[in-house]
C-alpha cells in the first residue's frame, strides 16, 4: 500500500510539472541574432520579395522558349458567295467549288530572330535586379529589427533606471515621515518627499507602457504572434565595450556594396539592352515553317463522300524592314532615359557619402559622451551619497537630495541614451554600405 501510495504521488507530481497552466503565456528569449533570424524567414515583406525572384526567373524561362519551335493544329473552312468566272470565247466559265475545307499541322521555328536574343538577356538582368532588391529587402529588414532591439533594449533601460529612482525616493519618504513623526524634520520636508515621490510616478508608468509598445513593434517586425511574449537578456551596457572595439577596428569604408547603387547600375545595364532591342528593330528577322494540311473541296454537305487530299510546304520567311518611323524615336527616348539614370546615379551617390559622413560623426559623438555620461553617473552616484549622509546629520536639506536623485536619474538614462544613439547610427551605417548582419 505504501509503494502504491508513492507511485501515485509520484504520478501526480509529473502532471502537475508537465501540465502548463491555463492562460499561461508562452516567453521566447532573444538575441539579437536569433530575432533577425526569424524576421528574414517569417516576415511578409521578406516572402514576397523572394517571390518576386521566381516570377522573374519564370518570365527568363519563358523568353528562352520562344527559341523553340511552335506547333499548332490549324483548320479553316471557306464558303463561296460568288464563283469565279473565265471568258472562253464568247462562253462563260465559272470555276471553284461551293465548300472548301482545309485542316493539318503548322510548324514555324526561329532561326534568325535577334531580338528574341535580346530579350533574352534583358531577363536575366531583369532577374539579377530582383535578387538585388531581394537582398535590399532583407537589408532593411535586418536594419529594422535591429533598431527595434536596440530601442527595446533601451525601453527596459530606462524603465529600471526610473524604477529604482521611484523605489528610492519612496524610501526616502519612509525615513523623512519617521523622521517628521519623531518631530526632528519639518512639514516641508514631508510635503517635498512626497510629490518627488509621485511626479515619478507617471513616468514609471510611461516607461512600462514603452517597454510594451516596443515589444510589440519587434515582434510584429519578426512576423509574431501576439499570444507569444518575448524577453531580453542583457541591457545597453553590455554593447559599451563593443563600441570602442569598433572604433579602434575602423575599416575604410566604400559604397561598392550599396542596393541602390548597384539597382541603379542593373537599371542602367537594361537600358542599354532596351536600347539594343530598339536597334534590332532595324535588322533583318528569317524563320522556317513547315505545314502538312489536308484539303478538300466540295459543292454539297456530304461529309461522307469527301475525299481528302493531303499536301505538305516547307519554306522560309525573310522579312527585312526599310522604314517604321517609330524605330527611331524609340531609340532617342531609350538614349534619353539612360542619361537620365546617369544623372540620378551622381545625385544618389553624393547624397549616400553624406549620410555615411553623418552617421560617422553621430557614432563619434556618441563614443565621446558615452565616456563623459558614463563619469557623469559615478560623480551624480557619489552626490547622491553625500547628499544622503548630510541629510540623515542634519547637514543638508531635502531639496539637495530630491537633486541629486534627480541628477543621478537624468544621468543615468543620458548614459543609456548615448549607447542607443551609437548602435542605430551603426545600424544605418551598414545599411547605407550594403553589410550584410554579422553577430559581434
Amino acid at each position: 500500500m505504501k509503494l502504491l501510495t508513492k507511485k501515485k504521488c509520484f504520478l501526480a507530481l509529473a502532471m502537475l510539472l508537465l501540465t502548463k497552466p491555463i492562460g499561461a503565456q508562452e516567453t521566447l528569449t532573444l538575441t539579437l541574432e536569433k530575432a533577425i533570424e526569424i524576421a528574414l524567414s517569417e516576415n511578409p515583406t521578406i516572402k514576397v520579395a523572394d517571390q518576386e525572384i521566381l516570377l522573374k526567373e519564370s518570365s527568363k524561362k519563358e523568353a528562352i522558349w520562344g527559341l523553340f519551335p511552335e506547333a499548332s493544329l490549324i483548320g479553316s473552312y471557306t464558303r463561296t458567295i460568288e464563283k469565279q468566272t473565265f471568258a472562253m470565247g464568247e462562253q462563260q466559265v465559272k470555276v471553284g467549288t461551293e465548300n472548301s475545307y482545309n485542316g493539318g499541322l503548322s510548324i514555324s521555328l526561329p532561326v534568325f530572330a535577334p531580338t528574341l536574343y535580346k530579350s533574352i538577356k534583358l531577363t536575366k538582368t531583369d532577374v539579377e535586379l530582383a535578387v538585388e532588391k531581394a537582398r535590399s529587402s532583407r537589408l532593411d529588414m535586418v536594419n529594422q529589427v535591429t533598431k527595434a532591439y536596440y530601442q527595446l533594449l533601451l525601453a527596459q533601460d530606462s524603465y529600471d533606471v526610473l524604477q529604482k529612482s521611484y523605489a528610492q525616493s519612496e524610501e526616502n519618504y519612509r525615513i523623512v515621515n519617521a523622521k517628521y513623526e519623531q518631530g526632528s524634520v519639518s512639514e516641508y520636508d514631508k510635503i517635498s518627499a512626497d510629490v518627488q515621490m509621485r511626479s515619478l510616478k507617471p513616468s514609471v508608468v510611461s516607461a512600462r507602457n514603452g517597454v510594451n509598445l516596443a515589444k510589440l513593434q519587434l515582434k510584429v517586425l519578426m512576423g509574431m504572434t501576439s499570444d507569444i511574449d518575448i524577453a531580453i537578456d542583457g541591457n545597453l551596457k553590455d554593447y559599451e565595450m563593443v563600441m570602442f572595439q569598433r572604433q579602434l577596428s575602423a575599416n575604410p569604408l566604400s559604397l561598392q556594396n550599396n542596393s541602390d547603387l548597384k539597382q541603379l547600375d542593373l537599371n542602367e545595364k537594361m537600358l542599354k539592352q532596351n536600347l539594343k532591342i530598339q536597334y534590332t528593330n532595324l535588322m533583318p528577322t528569317l524563320s522556317l515553317s513547315f505545314q502538312y494540311l489536308y484539303t478538300t473541296l466540295t459543292d454539297d454537305f456530304k461529309f461522307g463522300d469527301y475525299k481528302w487530299n493531303p499536301y505538305s510546304t516547307i519554306g522560309l520567311n525573310l522579312s527585312i524592314p526599310l522604314f517604321k518611323g517609330s524605330n527611331f524615336s524609340k531609340i532617342k527616348q531609350a538614349k534619353i532615359q539612360i542619361r537620365q539614370l546617369n544623372e540620378n546615379k551622381i545625385n544618389t551617390e553624393r547624397q549616400l557619402n553624406m549620410q555615411v559622413t553623418s552617421y560617422l560623426d553621430n557614432m563619434t559623438a556618441s563614443t565621446e559622451q558615452v565616456i563623459s555620461n558614463r563619469e557623469a553617473v559615478v560623480q551624480a552616484e557619489k552626490g547622491r551619497l553625500i547628499a544622503e549622509k548630510r541629510y540623515e546629520v542634519g547637514k543638508g536639506t531635502i531639496l539637495e537630495l530630491n537633486n541629486s536623485e534627480v541628477a543621478l536619474t537624468q544621468a543615468q538614462l543620458t548614459y543609456n541614451q548615448s549607447i542607443y544613439d551609437y548602435l542605430t547610427a551603426k545600424a544605418d551605417l551598414d545599411k547605407v554600405l550594403g553589410r550584410d548582419y554579422v553577430n559581434e
